[in-house]
């Protein structure tokens, strides 16, 4: 079921890309087909998005009940689930993009892995014909082997995407009843944003240039390209979303 409804589904798109357009090489018809996917999911995105916003914007109030009910959590979480009610805001709301991402981005992998080197005729549906595989990337990188370059740029755009969407998600203190801060402003959850903005990155570039070509060899800089633009995607997406919302 898996296969049938997710993985040849997805194999099947990234190599009608190429059917469709011959003179492309497989580095091109991932990044359309990263965009395409991206697109798919737009929506959540854009869902979840929206409810880290308005969770942002009912925090200072949040805080208070935090602080008036600090003795009590069972009633403090009550108190905060109805200002998430009366305000429009569904804190779960990103569980479900999570759900759904994650059965594709392991059925990505998959594709991913059995594009490079050949096509398999199998999983093909009967009006996608086999195309060349071109895997000169530009002309430039050999995608069947890993790449230096590419897993510097996954590193980068991983903290391009990361730096803008922590920085957009710094909490501010919970203050008490005499109006100093309860906890410092660099509090744990600060904390692991700030290492998470340098760790991510490290741990993209060390998967797409140590441990997945230790696995899949020919598939690294394949998956790194795709880490690239969705990271990008995500930046460009996160940017539109909130510039769109807070314009209203």
């Amino acid at each position: 079921m898996y296969t049938t409804y997710i993985v040849t589904p997805l194999y099947n798109g990234l190599v009608g890309i190429m059917d469709l357009l011959p003179w492309i090489d497989i580095g091109m018809a991932v990044i359309i087909f990263t965009i395409i996917v991206k697109l798919a999911l737009f929506h959540l995105s854009k869902s979840s998005l929206l409810t880290q916003i308005k969770m942002k914007e009912v925090e200072p109030e949040a805080n208070k009940i935090k602080a008036q009910y600090a003795k009590d959590k069972q009633v403090q979480a009550l108190k905060i689930m109805e200002l998430y009610k009366a305000r429009g805001v569904k804190p779960f709301s990103g569980m479900l993009l999570l759900f759904i991402q994650l059965p594709i981005l392991l059925a990505l992998l998959s594709v991913f892995y059995k594009i490079i080197p050949t096509i398999h005729p199998e999983f093909l549906y009967s009006f996608i014909s086999v195309p060349m595989v071109k895997t000169q990337f530009l002309g430039l990188i050999d995608l069947t082997q890993k790449s230096l370059i590419l897993a510097v740029v996954t590193a980068l755009a991983q903290f391009c995407q990361l730096h803008f969407s922590l920085a957009s998600k710094t909490q501010t203190p919970i203050m008490s009843a005499n109006g100093k801060p309860d906890v410092p402003p660099m509090d744990f959850a600060a904390s692991m944003n700030t290492q998470m903005k340098f760790i991510l990155p490290l741990f993209a570039f060390a998967s797409v240039y140590w441990l997945i070509p230790m696995k899949f060899p020919q598939a690294a800089s394949i998956i790194a390209l795709y880490w690239i633009v969705s990271a990008l995607f995500t930046l460009g997406q996160e940017t539109y979303i909130r510039r769109q919302y807070l314009s209203k």
